[in-house]
Parts: structure tokens; C-alpha cells; sequence
């Protein structure tokens, strides 16, 4: 019996002749943990994507970035990540809160690797792991149910530019995007956001 493949995955899979190479995938190459390798490579992106489902069924997904080492190990049965000050909305992370399975799928476009991850999230105070995650306003743990490497074949090889200059780090004020300073966005933002401090001169 698959713990990872339903009727309609089967359907597809006798369909197109790939229930032995999917079989022998899940067997040989997911796992319920993350492994030393697994580590290594999701504490050095700096990017990932998040898929969520609503408690309807619509699903949502989003670009999570930061700086290399904002996606932690706690061990090799959680992982955890920063939620940052956003537009509000709180889409992805509304949805953990009606419906906590979540996927996640690290892509590393310079050596052209990308590896996927799924569990279960629960968001906890920015605080609760110890050793601070600036600027976080909360933090997001994720118990891992599977992890897996994807076939890098359609990845396009892409470099880094620069990391953007609006991730939170020690000691530094993080600027404040400019479309909250607009008019139509500058009277509903909430009493703590940063864009109600005065701009530095």
C-alpha cells in the first residue's frame, strides 16, 4: 500500500504506464525525515514556495524569501520559518489555521536542484525556538510527513542578482516598501507597522 498515492494519482499512473517508477520513487527516494543532506541544502536556500489549502479547498501559493539560513532544522522531524511583515492579508497563514497541511518547494536555480517538502504547520510566538529570527513576527514549525527530490530536467539555470534589501537583519532598520507610503494604504495600515514611523532622514 502507497502512503503517498491516491485513486486519481493510480488512474494517471496505469493511464500513462508509470506505477512501477512510481512505486519504486516513493521506496527509494521519499523519506518522513529530514536527512543531513536534506539539512545542507534547505538551510542554504534563501528562497521557497508555499502551497496552503483554505478550510474550502481553494488552494493558495506563495514566495517566502529571506536570507540563507531563514528556513531552519530543528531536527530532523521539524522544520521552522519566519512570517514577515507582509500586505496583511495573511492568506498562506490564515489558511494554516483552518487547515495545517502544508507543501513546501525549495528550488535552487543556480545548481539547478529542487526538493519538496510536506507537513503539517502551527504557528508560534517569534520567540518560542530561543535563538532569535529577526524582524519575524511570528514564526511558522512544520512537522515533517515526506520529503523528496523533484527531476531538475525543466529547471532554467538562473543566477542571483542581489538578495532583496527589504529582509529583515540584525542591527539594520529594514526600509519600508513604498506602496504603504501611498495614499490609498497609508490610513488602514495597523498601529504597528513600521511604515507609520517616520521616514529616516
Amino acid at each position: 500500500m502507497s502512503n503517498m498515492f491516491g485513486d486519481g494519482h493510480r488512474r494517471l499512473q496505469r493511464q500513462f504506464d508509470t506505477v512501477r517508477l512510481a512505486d519504486r520513487i516513493e521506496e527509494r527516494l521519499c523519506h518522513d525525515h529530514v536527512t543531513e543532506d536534506d539539512r545542507a541544502f534547505i538551510e542554504r536556500m534563501d528562497m521557497f514556495f508555499l502551497a496552503t489549502v483554505d478550510r474550502d479547498g481553494r488552494p493558495n501559493c506563495s514566495y517566502k524569501g529571506g536570507d540563507p539560513g531563514f528556513v531552519r532544522v530543528i531536527d530532523p522531524a521539524t522544520i521552522a520559518f519566519p512570517n514577515y511583515n507582509g500586505n496583511g492579508m495573511y492568506l498562506s497563514m490564515g489558511n494554516t489555521l483552518e487547515n495545517a497541511n502544508v507543501g513546501m518547494l525549495f528550488i535552487d536555480f543556480e545548481n539547478q536542484k529542487r526538493m519538496r517538502l510536506n507537513g503539517i504547520a502551527q504557528l508560534e510566538d517569534a520567540s518560542s525556538l530561543g535563538a532569535p529570527f529577526p524582524g519575524a513576527e511570528f514564526i511558522v514549525k512544520v512537522s515533517v510527513r515526506e520529503v523528496f527530490p523533484n527531476c531538475p530536467r525543466y529547471i532554467h539555470k538562473m543566477q542571483l542578482v542581489e538578495r532583496s534589501r527589504f529582509v529583515p537583519r540584525e542591527q539594520i532598520r529594514t526600509p519600508v516598501p513604498g506602496w504603504k507610503r501611498m495614499d490609498w494604504a497609508r490610513d488602514v495600515l495597523s498601529a504597528s507597522d513600521p511604515a507609520r514611523l517616520p521616514e529616516p532622514e
